[in-house]
């Protein structure tokens, strides 16, 4: 049978043909397929290094001989944890197959087209990919340095401006913004005007003056936070996040997700791992002491990087005489793919100079510094 690749492009929906599908980090497997590794690190897509809490994994072994049954499509017993530990109403919450499936909910609720939605220069991929989907136009705002400028985002808002992604910590470069700053934003976005604040790093920002999303759902009805069981929790793989927000949009937003869009045993893990803060802590000590040793090695290696309040850091590859190189990122990237160390390029941000570097273990840490020490 023939394939023929342009049969049905008039069928499809235009905003769809120019999508640019998020490419996420190389597999270890495939990884192992190519070049037969066996000591291989992945550093490219900000995973937990030390996998999930064993709570975690007690707790789904233990519910195993549910696994014909239909999840709670409501999520009913993980939302009564979540809403507890949250201080927020559990009609304040929606689950989520991932933060993504989220942010791509909110979109589909508000925006089609006609209307714009706002976003940062170097923000996350999937916010001009949910702008596409729905039919609306992206507006990216050029970033403060690599940062959110708050205030020509807000100078971007129009009459046709239906949502504003904004998240912080920011993947990729790892910026943060306070509190004054933030305050001074999301007290003149206009009511109708939806903010989705993307916390999906939280957990990892230890400054003193970061400002938690969830503090000023109660003054503005108009946010929503979105979070994730994928990063400091290490459920990645099952793919399990929430937003919360006032209990209207809630509601709509439940209306438009799926049923059982989130399964059975990522509702069980998601509630051991809340249960089991000692852990989380202990995977932000992890990320502390690996951000330190992989920075101190890139001062010594002379390399220049964006100072990260993430699990991850932005690492810039230049010329002797201080220009930034494409291609040299690119070179870096797959020599280190040859001494077994998984790094994430960063070109399709507008990025290409520069590489993602996740923060493993002290070992994972220990072979990139010394994959990096002989390619360079």
């Amino acid at each position: 049978m023939t394939f023929h690749s342009q049969l049905f492009c008039d069928r499809v929906q235009p905003q769809i043909l120019n999508i640019s599908p998020y490419i996420p980090g190389k597999p270890i497997t495939e990884l192992q397929r190519e070049l037969g590794l066996t000591r291989i690190s992945k550093l490219a897509s900000n995973e937990n290094p030390l996998g999930a809490s064993p709570k975690v994994t007690e707790a789904i072994h233990n519910e195993l001989k549910e696994i014909a049954r239909y999840p709670d499509g409501s999520a009913y017993a993980l939302k009564q944890v979540l809403a507890n530990f949250l201080r927020v109403k559990e009609a304040q919450l929606v689950i989520g197959n991932g933060s993504n499936e989220l942010l791509e909910l909110a979109a589909r609720v508000f925006a089609g087209p006609g209307d714009e939605i706002v976003y940062s220069q170097y923000g996350f991929a999937v916010y001009p990919i949910s702008a596409q989907v729905v039919g609306a136009t992206g507006v990216e705002v050029p970033a403060d340095g690599f940062g959110h400028d708050l205030q020509a985002m807000l100078g971007a808002i129009t009459d046709k401006t239906k949502l504003v992604y904004i998240a912080n910590p920011n993947n990729p470069t790892g910026t943060v913004f306070g509190r004054m700053e933030w305050e001074a934003f999301i007290e003149q976005v206009p009511q109708n005007v939806v903010v989705v604040l993307d916390e999906a790093y939280l957990e990892f920002c230890e400054d003193a003056d970061y400002p938690n999303g969830l503090n000023y759902l109660d003054d503005y009805p108009n946010l929503l936070v979105s979070r994730t069981f994928s990063k400091a929790y290490g459920l990645a793989s099952l793919r399990i996040g929430y937003m919360a927000g006032c209990e209207e949009i809630i509601q709509y937003i439940n209306q438009l997700r799926a049923p059982f869009n989130v399964n059975y045993y990522a509702q069980v893990a998601a509630i051991a791992a809340i249960e089991d803060q000692e852990f989380v802590q202990q995977a932000v000590e992890v990320n502390r002491k690996g951000m330190l040793q992989i920075c101190s090695a890139l001062d010594a290696l002379g390399l220049s990087y964006i100072p990260s309040a993430g699990n991850f850091v932005c690492v810039r590859f230049e010329d002797r005489c201080g220009g930034g190189q494409a291609d040299l990122a690119a070179k870096v990237n797959h020599a280190l793919l040859q001494q077994g160390v998984i790094v994430r390029p960063v070109a399709n941000y507008g990025m290409a100079e520069y590489l993602r570097i996740s923060i493993g273990t002290k070992e994972e840490n220990t072979h990139l510094i010394e994959a990096l020490e002989a390619v360079l």
